[in-house]
């Protein structure tokens, strides 16, 4: 179950609307037959398509399971960086995707922790998103949390929601930065050129993305990157939007970057948050992986 909360700029806007921007790949007919079905509740009620937001609503997505999809557990290793009865924390490998959608079946976050969890993940998310409460890029490496417990899913998705868990990631952009902070503050939104794109547009949901330099190298930079809020592909599409696009990235940067990076150069590096059973604070930090090591000491050279 997917948990949304109304911000004071979204106030009046209709459900259906709010909630086509949120939800990837979803047509707005498909919507309109969740909320009639009861998948879709506010402040734990059922409501018509035109309900009109009120701030500090609370929007309950319950996604039906796809039909006749059986995801199977696969013995793949993971970097566990920790793990108790009720959460799960990983490093995320590039390349991986983090839960089985069409195309990708198999061999995703899911399917190695259906192995190595067995029945020991939360079934608030359904059968193809067992624990997952957030998510990362497939060509994105990092700590992710996943929750083995339903108390601890709806503790983590509420911390999601009101923006208080620590991400901090790093990235490679294109191009100089005059200044060594900044703060991109830009609503967020599906494209309405590309629905497989996310944009800067007026109508989009607040996004705020804090960035620090932490290296000039050349025609890039290394950046650190703080999420104040967590839209789709936000840090790509703020960077792109102020000229810094990520290196590698063929969606919102050049379509044929250099040094053949298959993807961006983006990991998420820190991950904190307050566990959702124990209420203490836990922060989990990783290295760079080789591949980010690598087009590093390239660009150094």
């Amino acid at each position: 179950m997917d948990i949304y909360n109304v911000e004071v700029r979204d106030k009046n806007k209709r459900l259906d609307l709010f909630l086509n921007d949120e939800i990837e790949d979803i047509s707005r007919s498909a919507l309109h037959r969740l909320i009639e079905k009861g998948n879709i509740k506010v402040n734990g009620k059922g409501v018509n398509k035109s309900y009109k937001l009120r701030e500090g609503d609370i929007i309950e997505v319950d996604m039906p399971l796809p039909e006749a999809v059986e995801i199977a557990a696969e013995n793949i290793p993971l970097d566990i960086l920790y793990e108790d009865k009720d959460i799960i924390v990983v490093n995320k490998p590039r390349d991986m995707v983090v839960h089985p959608a069409p195309g990708h079946y198999t061999g995703t976050l899911v399917n190695a922790l259906m192995y190595h969890c067995g029945g020991e993940l939360s079934g608030i998310n359904g059968e193809l998103r067992p624990g997952i409460v957030h998510r990362i890029d497939k060509d994105t490496s990092g700590v992710l949390v996943i929750a083995k417990s339903d108390i601890a899913h709806r503790g983590l998705s509420a911390q999601l929601a009101e923006h208080s868990m620590k991400r901090l990631y790093n990235a490679v952009v294109y191009n100089g930065f005059d200044t060594d902070e900044g703060t991109v503050s830009a609503n967020i939104g599906r494209s309405t050129n590309d629905r497989k794109k996310m944009a800067v547009v007026k109508e989009g949901r607040n996004a705020v993305t804090h960035y620090k330099v932490l290296e000039r190298l050349g025609k890039f930079t290394l950046l650190e990157l703080r999420l104040e809020t967590g839209r789709t592909h936000q840090i790509r599409v703020h960077m792109s939007h102020i000229g810094h696009p990520l290196l590698g990235d063929e969606v919102y940067g050049p379509k044929k970057p250099p040094f053949n990076t298959e993807g961006q150069i983006l990991h998420a590096r820190v991950l904190g948050f307050i566990h959702p059973v124990t209420g203490k604070y836990m922060e989990f930090e990783t290295e760079l992986p080789e591949y980010f090591v690598k087009i590093l000491e390239l660009l150094r050279r």
